[in-house]
């Protein structure tokens, strides 16, 4: 198919026109199916082959319709099927396009989401149609979709309709609706009710001369229908029990989750309610953007996602993306390696899309570097390449990449020269706002030093923190769930950890781990409650229950690290059994599966599952957790702490074995305890270098 020649005619100059107008107004096209046919009809007979073509099933379909057999109207910028089942809508050949496997994984998947938009369709019928169905919510106002009103311009009106509207008509049907009847908000909409037409004109030449054409107008209205003649409007607000009860519901709700929206420094301008990304990519390159967008971006801050609601893709990702080289080139790497990852595949073009984008990352990384400029836009780059990790890829990648913490060491460096710790640390200078690039660097740098052993980079600055009387927050609550105090007292453990690997003598360490303890203790002070389940009354997500949940992981998890650090220390201890036992009730309060956030807390199963001895309700626990996961049990840092705890509780059992050669007695081997491995050995021995956090 060629271009339009230059000079072609006006009417085909723009692809798409768009047309505002409100509901009382009619548009008409200029074209009519009356006379496509007969075009169609003389081309037909002028030619047999081109008659014989013209049944021929289409090849411009969406990618779609294909694989489900079905008819492609071939809409723009989404097919009606596409649009109407909630389906990804691909008219550029997509990569599963050409795996069968990866074809009948992606036609399974359709059928699961068509199944379960019927299941939910029947299910919202049955609701309205119920006998004790709340009064007024059992008719339900017609969409655009489906509503037909005699303003409506669709796709098969032309110049050639008969259709008229008499404007001079008598207005008695609507006598019945009064003012006081009809709620403020109906009558006064906050904008009026509005219509866009979208046209959209194709032109195919062969040996560029024109032959068919095709002009399609779609339409999308705000328009809806009062109620039918004669019906009675309740006064607002309602009165009855049901009401009340949804009423108190819903304040209860907002009173409980006020956040704000604007706690982070994105360092990417003002916020703003809508972006358009606007980025020039081959073909190849915009599939992987696509489905970074679509399946990566959703998963990669869940908990900050939970409570605001869309800010760090609009005000980090999105613009950095746009702004930012390295940072396109990283997400199109991660994309990659998570598209392969979920298709299963294996072959060299999706592995070259990999390790072509990561070394163009690094290279962009080096190459400002050497010239020292663009710190804020380095340091997103490194420390997506740090951070994306821990969400996509498997255990036995084996594809060659810089270890995490080499990357750090550059990140380390670039938070220096940008002088965030003292910013975020200074009592002379409140934050409005925290730099988010210094929370997760933080994150990164607390957990990470537990994975080597070591003190953290910026110790002294979360102990700084810890310490302030007037601003002790680092964002860590709002970003990854845990309460900014209990991060910090993990900092100050690791710092321990290494103080003992240096040599501290054993009375001097016991002393430590007492204070440390005690800290931990007053982190809980003023929250006594129990974890429960974090819904409100309404079933909404409660973030606010949901960090108190996560928090209490993350304590009983730092309790048992800092119990690993005693002398003589072992896990079938009744003290170690014990917080294993409590942090396996606290997890059961923490939403599982696809949707849940089992995937933000492997540094906490890490530290629980390692010390867990067989028999214990945490292993049976975890099992459950992984296979609610599916296919996302097997990605990023959940899958490795996955296979690292497994390798760790196999390694237990052989040595367990092997301690004892020929006691077939039971009594004597009850007496001795089960043998113990730190994960950090395991990790060795397998030639392991992961960050899970």
């Amino acid at each position: 198919m060629s271009t339009l020649p230059p000079n072609h005619h006006g009417d085909l100059m723009k692809s798409s026109q768009v047309n505002m107008a409100t509901t009382t107004t009619t548009t008409t096209t200029t074209t009519t199916k009356a006379k496509a046919a007969s075009k169609a009809q003389a081309s037909a007979a002028a030619n047999p082959k081109q008659k014989t073509q013209m049944h021929r099933r289409s090849r411009t379909g969406c990618y779609t319709c294909r694989l489900r057999r079905k008819k492609c109207d071939e809409g723009s910028p989404m097919c009606t099927a596409c649009k109407h089942l909630g389906l990804v809508c691909e008219y550029k050949r997509p990569m599963w396009w050409s795996n069968n496997d990866a074809r009948r994984k992606h036609k399974d998947d359709i059928k699961m989401i068509i199944k379960r938009k019927k299941l939910s369709e029947k299910s919202t019928h049955s609701i309205q149609t119920s006998v004790n169905s709340p009064p007024g919510l059992s008719h339900s106002l017609p969409t655009s979709a489906t509503f037909s009103d005699p303003f409506d311009r669709t796709r098969s009106q032309s110049i050639d309709s008969q259709f008229a509207f008499n404007f001079n008509s008598p207005q008695s049907d609507f006598s019945s609706f009064s003012a006081p009847q009809m709620h403020p908000d109906f009558l006064f909409a906050p904008y009026s009710p509005y219509e866009i037409d979208v046209k959209t004109e194709r032109q195919m030449f062969i040996n560029d001369i024109p032959t068919l054409r095709e002009s399609t107008t779609a339409t999308f209205s705000t328009y809806q229908t009062p109620p039918p003649p004669g019906t009675v409007l309740p006064q607002f607000p309602l009165e009855g029990e049901w009401t009340e009860q949804v009423y108190t519901e819903r304040r209860e709700s907002l009173a409980e989750e006020t956040l704000n929206v604007n706690f982070f420094d994105f360092a990417q301008g003002p916020s703003v309610s809508s972006r358009q990304v606007a980025i020039e990519l081959d073909e190849g390159d915009q599939r992987l953007f696509d489905h970074f967008i679509s399946s990566v971006l959703p998963t990669i801050f869940p908990i900050l996602e939970s409570n605001q609601h869309g800010s760090i893709s609009s005000d980090l990702i999105l613009p950095a993306l746009e702004s930012n080289k390295g940072y396109l080139h990283c997400c199109l790497s991660i994309a990659a390696q998570h598209y392969k990852a979920a298709m299963g595949l294996e072959g060299e073009e999706i592995d070259g899309d990999i390790m072509r984008h990561r070394y163009a990352t690094i290279s962009a990384l080096c190459e400002a570097l050497a010239r020292d400029e663009d710190h804020q836009q380095i340091l997103e780059a490194a420390l997506g390449l740090i951070f994306f990790q821990c969400g996509v890829g498997r255990f036995d990648d084996t594809l060659p990449d810089i270890p995490w913490h080499q990357h750090f060491q550059a990140a380390i460096s670039l938070v220096q020269k940008l002088d965030l710790p003292r910013i975020v640390s200074d009592p002379n200078e409140p934050l409005t706002q925290a730099p988010f690039n210094m929370t997760l660097t933080a994150w990164i740098d607390i957990l990470g030093a537990t994975m080597l052993g070591r003190a953290p980079a910026f110790a002294h600055t979360y102990r700084e923190k810890h310490l302030s009387p007037t601003n002790p927050s680092l964002g860590l609550r709002e970003l990854m769930g845990c309460e900014d105090r209990v991060m910090y007292l993990i900092s100050e453990i690791a710092c321990l950890e290494a103080l003992k690997k240096d040599g501290m003598d054993d009375i001097t360490l016991c002393q430590h781990v007492h204070v440390l303890g005690d800290q931990i203790g007053l982190t809980e002070m003023g929250d006594e409650s129990v974890p429960v389940l974090p819904f409100n009354a309404n079933g909404t997500l409660s973030p606010k229950q949901l960090s108190k949940n996560i928090t209490a992981a993350f304590r009983l998890a730092a309790r048992i690290y800092l119990c690993s650090l005693v002398p003589g220390f072992h896990p079938s201890q009744a003290s170690c059994v014990g917080l294993v036992e409590k942090l396996t009730s606290v997890l059961a309060t923490i939403p599982s599966g696809t949707a849940g956030f089992d995937r933000s807390l492997s540094w906490v199963y890490l530290v629980g599952g390692s010390v867990s001895v067989p028999g214990s309700s945490f292993r049976a626990f975890f099992e459950d957790r992984v296979a609610q996961l599916v296919d996302l049990a097997n990605f990023g840092s959940f899958g490795k702490v996955t296979c690292l705890l497994r390798e760790i509780w196999l390694q237990s059992e052989v040595i367990s074995r092997a301690s004892s050669p020929g006691s077939n007695n039971e009594e004597v081997q009850q007496q001795q305890p089960p043998a113990y491995i730190h994960w950090r050995d395991v990790m060795q021995m397998k030639g392991w270098d992961y960050l899970l956090i």
